[in-house]
């Protein structure tokens, strides 16, 4: 089922009081870089570090206390297995996390300190969406899925209501890999542009967009934006993106180092690589917003040192 403008302030209600309310930051350097009125969402401030939190927390509440009491299993690449095991454990319950043995450590890490069981595969030879079900099958447990579930998309779509309780953006930008928050944005703020920002090179989004059909981005493309690496775009996101998206925007590696940079030094922000795609897809100027009130979504902040001071070196 498609989720729609009631199911994200239904998820609103259910989160109040777990999720933190994130601030809308402006700035008047980025103002001068852009022509625009710009606010950007920190959701790096949200609790376990990103806006996955939001979904995640919805799904969890959402399920009756039978369902609940079995556990729940996910898969992903770091911040939603932050925020499912963050989530679970707040709520009393036990966490599958299944992640790529690449993920970052300090998402590694974090997810198993909240408690849960980390499962890790090889992203280029294994299917994690594979691995999720038959834990799930073995295990009797829920899965929660990282962005094509309704319940994920409305939780993640009341950062959009947020935005709207302050600001009535001509624009949004917002990083994508299978959609999930760009889709409840776009239901949130019926009346924005939305834009979808996705890694260089892994344009799958842009492709569906053009051609009306699922685009599935071909293996082995690395970027440092390791959050936005998904296969493909999730099928409820595209049915709502088809319709509410804009335009999908690409952004290299060096555009986004040169956005966490500038996040640091201007708006006091840490901002992990994906959580800077959309401010740095706003810095590169390929969509004009001259004149414009954009609000960006800065999704998350769960970075490792060494990645962070490289940013900030080049």
């Amino acid at each position: 089922m498609v989720p729609t403008l009631e199911d994200v302030r239904k998820a609103a209600e259910r989160i109040e009081g777990i999720v933190y309310r994130t601030p809308l930051i402006r700035n008047d350097a980025l103002d001068a870089a852009t022509g625009a009125r710009v606010l950007v969402k920190a959701e790096n401030l949200q609790r376990g570090g990103a806006f996955k939190m939001r979904g995640a927390t919805n799904a969890i509440a959402a399920l009756t206390p039978e369902v609940r009491a079995r556990g729940v299993i996910a898969f992903s690449s770091g911040n939603h297995a932050i925020a499912v095991s963050t989530a679970a454990r707040i709520f009393g319950i036990s966490a599958t996390i299944v992640m790529p043995s690449d993920a970052p450590r300090i998402k590694l890490e974090t997810t198993r300190a909240n408690g849960a069981e980390v499962i890790t595969y090889d992203r280029i030879h294994e299917s994690r969406e594979e691995i999720g079900a038959r834990l799930s099958a073995e295990r009797g447990a829920h899965l929660i899925k990282p962005f094509d579930d309704p319940l994920v998309i409305g939780g993640q779509g009341t950062a959009g209501l947020e935005i709207a309780d302050e600001i009535a953006p001509d624009a949004v930008f917002v990083p994508a890999s299978g959609g999930g928050l760009a889709a409840g944005v776009a239901l949130a703020l019926p009346d924005a542009r939305i834009f979808a920002v996705e890694p260089e090179g892994h344009d799958d989004i842009a492709q569906s967009l053009a051609t009306g059909a699922i685009q599935r981005n071909p293996p082995g493309i690395r970027s440092i934006c390791d959050g936005l690496l998904t296969e493909k775009m999730g099928e409820l996101p595209f049915a709502i993106g088809r319709r509410r998206f804009e335009r999908a925007l690409s952004v290299s590696d060096r555009a986004v180092r040169r956005a966490m940079a500038f996040a640091f030094k201007h708006l006091k922000l840490v901002l992990e690589p994906s959580g800077a795609a959309s401010l740095a897809a706003l810095m590169e100027g390929d969509q004009d917003v001259r004149g414009m009130t954009v609000a960006v979504i800065a999704s998350g902040g769960n970075v490792d040192a060494a990645t962070f001071a490289d940013a900030l070196s080049a």
